[in-house]
């Protein structure tokens, strides 16, 4: 290999290395937020593709002189990234329906605001749950552990060489049906609470029909919404700490089973 190709080779398998990072980083939360400058996020992938190019280079390979071949390793590339991305994604979607599943609960379906993260419009409660989340996960150190499980990335699926099984599709489908299951767990207290509360006011409209329901039902029922939701938060906690325990190996094992 010349001294003018060597630099070239590398420089292909830094590209495929800095499109899995970005593909990740862009995917993620906190740093998919619009309020980011898409410059900060490029220099930022730049610095932690930088970092990464030196271990991988015993895993370099002859690189395809084809469009054909160039395409289909940067397609794996974005594929790789795409999947570590909706693994950690799809836990933060499922506090956003446990918020959204609350707040519909507690009466403010018609109230939304602006979502700076996603720039769409969104439950408070939704929101709120979401933003804990996210500090939640800063402060526990599992952009730590999604790093580290970056790294590892590299050594289970090497650069350039993605190789889809039929078990891809069944193991990403149970990652996205378990975003549901996350939100009804996190979320049961405040709902099972303001299921219950429309239960007892249901049975007092039938025992006392000249009670008018609503000037009561309304203020209370937000009230023990907004406690409940507050009892959640705190699940959201314990269930964020068992998501992170667990997530080096998940994301590995998921990586494993394409």
């Amino acid at each position: 290999m010349s001294m003018i190709q060597a630099p070239f080779q590398d420089f292909n398998h830094f590209l495929l290395i800095f499109i899995r990072v970005g593909v990740i980083l862009f995917i993620l939360p906190f740093f998919n937020s619009r309020s980011i400058p898409n410059l900060c996020k490029v220099g930022l992938t730049l610095i932690i593709a930088l970092l990464l190019h030196p271990l991988t280079a015993k895993q370099l390979t002859a690189f395809p002189t084809t469009v054909l071949g160039i395409a289909h390793l940067i397609v794996g590339e974005l594929v790789v990234g795409m999947i570590l991305g909706l693994v950690v994604q799809v836990f933060f979607e499922g506090v956003r329906i446990m918020g959204q599943l609350v707040g519909f609960q507690t009466g403010f379906a018609i109230t939304n605001i602006l979502d700076p993260q996603s720039g769409t419009q969104v439950s408070i409660l939704s929101n709120m749950a979401y933003l804990m989340a996210m500090v939640l996960f800063l402060v526990l150190n599992g952009h730590h552990i999604l790093l580290n499980a970056l790294r590892e990335s590299f050594e289970i699926v090497h650069v350039g060489g993605l190789n889809l099984s039929r078990h891809m599709l069944p193991e990403l489908v149970k990652h996205v049906g378990e975003m549901f299951i996350i939100g009804i767990k996190i979320g049961a207290p405040a709902i099972a609470a303001l299921i219950f509360t429309k239960v007892i006011f249901g049975l007092i409209t039938k025992l006392i029909p000249q009670m008018n329901i609503m000037i009561v039902a309304f203020p209370l029922q937000i009230f023990i919404g907004l406690l409940f939701f507050g009892i959640s938060l705190r699940l959201l906690l314990v269930f964020l700490e068992k998501f992170l325990a667990n997530l080096d190996t998940v994301l590995i094992n998921t990586l494993k089973a394409i």
